[in-house]
């Protein structure tokens, strides 16, 4: 008897692509409501005074999400966002 062969890269099963994990979603919103309740833009930009190491690290993880949307020079939002922050 001769094996059944898929193509390679072929899918047979699983969660389809770009399809969000749902504890990842739900994590997700768990973070962003307890942002909320702690004040939002301006208890971030406390923090950016408070722990600038930690705040950076923050957008080191954000600012790449960011770059993918769009724009024609990714540095000028992280650059913009880092003056107003601590426009010295």
């Amino acid at each position: 008897m001769a094996k059944f062969r898929t193509p390679k890269g072929t899918r047979l099963g699983g969660r389809a692509k770009g399809t969000p994990n749902k504890v990842t979603a739900t994590l997700k919103d768990m973070i962003l409501q307890a942002l909320s309740d702690a004040g939002g833009a301006s208890y971030l930009v406390e923090q950016s005074h408070e722990n600038p190491a930690a705040f950076m690290a923050l957008i080191g993880r954000v600012l790449p999400l960011q770059v993918k949307e769009g724009g024609d020079d990714p540095r000028m939002p992280a650059a913009d966002v880092i003056h107003e922050l601590h426009p010295n």
